[in-house]
């Protein structure tokens, strides 16, 4: 049996929800076999214990919204994006793909997930390009799932980046990936060539993720343009079928220029529907108010209103150097710090809880609750921030000290330590 010790303070999920508990004295975790056994005080001896010094532990990092198939393709030929816009990124990409092997695909894909990993993810859900024939990127994605699932969970989504209509072959082409072994269905009803081919793809998704018990993601309104209200259809057809909770709308950019009347009258139904949220803070703000000049929008859903109203919301990175988005690193700190500035939810009782945004919720979106978190019975998997309180793990935008996964390391960093330290009160002692 492992017993890791930990000092002053400790975040776990408990009932479903999130807590956060500040203890002023020892504070353990008993480990034995890759799953928590019990948490408390005085817990009895173990073989092997481990003295955290107060470090933050919380449940591992969640990235909701990555399209791992797309990482580093950034700087290839024919794939720059010279206005920064979301539809001259697809186009680039439309060339870009043609030439993927498997290998190359497969090669990025493990150096993206590397990154990612060494951040503090363990739960990622990816979307893959099924607008190919050769289907290079899922078969690459498939074997990569299972051969890491012991380090870290995947989740594919069946994703037809040029459309499931506007893509010749698109339907066909996500329902062959739904019975190679994809999770999800996803879909891009804004790319659609009309409003009503928009709708009929959000009509055959829901259709297939019943047929297939699959989750949903769709890429959902991502557009500055007010009219797109595809996440209305997609939460009227969930809430009918019950699987509201099944289902996660990314990026809505849209419904954050929508007039407060639709606004909260959709809210209401999202409420009722239990609909998942995505937002992508960094993409979303570089790419969405494009075509502005001043005032200028930063492309957020509306995370406040949603956070506030009990609807669930969480954070991805969405791109790693590709042609939608130019940086990226898989640093969801970097993530929640961006998003939380933009969305102007800092209040202290805000920051206090806002590391759900990048865990929790997370977990919540692709339906892993059942293996996520701190809690007896369920496996050992969670960082350790270099912080002692989730204040100021977020303030300080604390780097992530370990990581581990079913009572292994991951990976494990020493402290941050000077050569040469400067130390302003004994300058002036």
């Amino acid at each position: 049996m492992k017993k890791v010790t930990l000092l002053n303070s400790i975040h776990y999920c408990l009932d479903g929800g999130v807590h956060y508990r500040q203890h002023d004295e020892t504070s353990e975790i008993s480990v034995d076999k890759g799953v928590i056994k019990q948490i408390g005080k005085n817990l009895p001896k173990a073989d092997e214990e481990i003295d955290l010094q107060g470090r933050l532990v919380i449940p591992p990092y969640v990235d909701a919204h990555l399209h791992l198939d797309y990482v580093y393709t950034g700087k290839n030929d024919g794939a720059m994006n010279s206005s920064g816009t979301l539809f001259e990124g697809i186009a680039r990409w439309h060339d870009v793909k043609k030439t993927q092997t498997f290998e190359a695909a497969k090669e990025r894909a493990l150096k993206g997930i590397n990154e990612e990993v060494s951040k503090g993810v363990q739960f990622i859900r990816t979307h893959i390009d099924v607008d190919d024939p050769k289907l290079t990127g899922l078969k690459a994605m498939l074997e990569i799932r299972e051969q890491l699932k012991d380090s870290i969970t995947i989740q594919i989504v069946a994703f037809p980046q040029e459309g499931m209509y506007a893509y010749k072959g698109g339907e066909e082409m996500v329902e062959e990936a739904l019975k190679m072994g994809a999770d999800c269905v996803g879909a891009i009803p804004h790319f659609e060539w009309a409003r009503e081919i928009g709708e009929k793809s959000i009509h055959r998704t829901v259709e297939l993720a019943v047929k297939y018990n699959k989750l949903i993601d769709v890429h959902c309104d991502e557009t500055d343009d007010v009219m797109s209200r595809f996440v209305e259809l997609l939460n009227a057809l969930v809430m009918s079928e019950g699987i509201g909770s099944r289902t996660a709308a990314s990026h809505t950019c849209s419904f954050g220029s929508a007039d407060n009347a639709y606004a909260f009258r959709m809210m209401r139904l999202f409420q009722k529907s239990g609909l998942n949220f995505i937002s992508l803070p960094t993409e979303n703000a570089y790419l969405q108010g494009r075509q502005d000049t001043y005032p200028k929008r930063r492309g957020l859903t509306r995370v406040k209103e949603l956070w506030e109203s009990g609807i669930n919301v969480c954070f991805g990175q969405d791109s790693i150097n590709d042609p939608w988005y130019p940086v990226g690193n898989g640093n969801m700190m970097n993530i929640l710090d961006n998003g939380i500035h933009l969305a102007q939810t800092m209040s202290f009782d805000e920051l206090d809880r806002c590391l759900n945004l990048i865990t929790s919720n997370g977990a919540k979106t692709l339906n892993v609750e059942d293996q996520y978190g701190i809690e007896v019975g369920k496996p050992a998997n969670f960082i350790v921030l270099n912080a002692k309180s989730p204040f100021e793990a977020v303030r300080q935008r604390a780097d992530v000290l370990a990581s581990i996964r079913n009572g292994e390391y991951l990976f494990k960093r020493p402290e941050p330590r000077y050569e040469v330290e400067f130390d302003a009160f004994e300058k002036i002692s």
